[in-house]
């Protein structure tokens, strides 16, 4: 595989923690966490009061479904079908 390139991985959704965020978030509308950081602007945080208690909803941007997507076509790229050849997203590359 020469056209390998590294540099094509998001470095942001690399992260383990952050990747399992945004992998969550894509099959979810909201979620609720205790504290989530976030400043690649993958995930929209909403604040609001349920019974008098505070509560923080987190959702994934279209930024950040955008990345995700990237991030795992090119990650399928990677990974060599049952001939041996790299994936693409057409089936070659």
């Amino acid at each position: 595989m020469t056209d390998f390139d590294h540099a094509a991985i998001d470095e942001i959704l690399h992260s383990r923690v952050r990747l399992t965020i945004v992998a969550f978030l894509a099959g979810a509308k909201t979620a609720d966490f205790a504290a989530v950081r976030e400043d690649a602007g993958y995930i929209a945080m909403r604040k609001r009061f349920v019974a008098r208690k505070p509560q923080t909803l987190y959702s994934l941007t279209q930024r950040g479904r955008q990345a995700l997507l990237a991030y795992v076509a090119h990650l399928e790229a990677l990974l060599p079908l049952a001939g041996g050849e790299p994936s693409g997203r057409n089936g070659n590359r």
